[in-house]
């Protein structure tokens, strides 16, 4: 059996039951969304939980009105919210003619069509939480807990947690099988397995670069606006992550297309085929893997803050800018334990003037190179990130 692990977003969603008469958790597939309101079950007894997936349970609610006032009493879970998207009015009504808070719990897996619906018939009377896989803060700590395995596995509960690398290997495939095959026509999209596959393998190659519509789209076959509308598709669903550009007050030509990354390094190493951690030391990958796993963790971690990253068409380079309270932090990655500086970070160091700043790489302990810049690891990088915004 597995164990089973804390998540941060639990003291979150025992907050919003406070303030808002329904808390929607939002996150791709197999994140733990279920698995969170399990443990959270032991400290709620009166809570319900329906899956719409099941069909005992989707047959409960026939007659959703009935339902709903014969449990007036319990938090009513309902989990895989967007297979059945009228009860959106349904809730609204409910919610409406008894407005207290922390009635209804509501898990879905990102799709378009849910974003729609909650944010036109619930506005005002729901909390949203973004939820992902394991982070490094959560893991951190554990006895077992060992950072190569989770940059190879990434945070996905059953990938992180399998016994081994094949294991762990296998779930992967069937994840993203799964994703390709059943959960993109489920969300109403119209695009093919193979389109969809070849696509997420481009973007898995041009993992930490730029987005490039126009050359995607000569290579599928189909328009830029399409490959556009595509990548839209697995950025709502959590499987990328787009890094908007920062714009300095500066007179330099600075480039306007986002960076794009595979959000689970797990996900990017078994598109890539890459089975072990020694398959990752020899990859082109490696140096850009390393960039994403610490840009995901920042972004998962730091709440309520802006992210961008800079670059100039002169060279100029910073991987992520971090912008949060009037204060700005850059930070470079470097998958190396023996960090070496380029003369572009110290120029973008000049341009960005941030307020502190940070090269984030595989080394045992932090230390400074110069005023307000240090070399860190992950985990101390986060620490520090929550005493500057704090």
């Amino acid at each position: 059996m597995q164990k089973l692990i804390s998540r941060r977003v639990q003291d979150v969603v025992k907050e919003y039951l406070n303030v808002f008469p329904a808390v929607v958790i939002l996150g791709s597939r197999q994140c733990g969304k279920s698995t969170l309101i399990r443990m959270m079950s032991e400290e709620l007894p009166e809570m319900l939980y329906l899956d719409l997936q099941n069909r005992d349970d989707y047959a409960m609610l026939s007659e959703p009105t009935l339902f709903f006032r014969n449990n007036a009493d319990k938090i009513v879970c309902l989990d895989e919210i967007q297979q059945v998207p009228e009860l959106f009015s349904v809730l609204r009504s409910e919610i409406d003619r008894d407005r207290r808070n922390g009635r209804f719990i509501l898990l879905g897996s990102a799709s378009r069509e849910l974003l729609q619906n909650t944010s036109e018939t619930l506005a005002g009377r729901i909390g949203l939480i973004d939820m992902t896989p394991f982070t490094y803060e959560e893991l951190y700590g554990s006895s077992d807990f060992d950072i190569n395995r989770f940059w190879l596995r990434g945070g996905y509960p059953d990938s992180y947690l399998s016994e081994n690398d094949e294991y762990s290997s296998l779930w992967r495939e069937s994840f993203i099988r799964t994703y390709i095959e059943r959960d993109i026509p489920q969300f109403g999209f119209q695009i093919t397995s193979r389109q969809m596959l070849r696509l997420m393998l481009m973007i898995a190659h041009n993992h930490g670069q730029l987005l490039n519509s126009s050359k995607l789209g000569e290579s599928l076959g189909i328009t830029h606006p399409t490959v556009k509308r595509y990548v839209d598709v697995l950025e709502q669903t959590y499987l990328i992550r787009s890094l908007p550009p920062f714009f300095a007050n500066t007179k330099k030509r600075i480039v306007k297309s986002p960076k794009i990354y595979v959000r689970d390094t797990g996900l990017l190493h078994q598109l890539l085929q890459i089975r072990t951690f020694n398959d990752l030391l020899g990859h082109p990958v490696f140096g850009a893997s390393w960039e994403g796993l610490v840009v995901e963790n920042v972004c998962s971690s730091v709440l309520n803050a802006e992210f961008s990253f800079f670059r100039s068409a002169t060279g100029e380079e910073m991987d992520l800018i971090v912008q949060k309270n009037g204060r700005v932090v850059a930070i470079e990655c470097k998958a190396s334990t023996a960090p070496q500086i380029a003369q572009g970070f110290w120029n973008a160091v000049d341009i960005i003037r941030p307020d502190r700043t940070f090269v984030v790489a595989p080394v045992e302990r932090k230390y400074e190179i110069h005023e307000n810049v240090d070399v860190v690891n992950l985990g101390d990088l986060l620490l520090s990130l929550y005493d500057i915004f704090e």
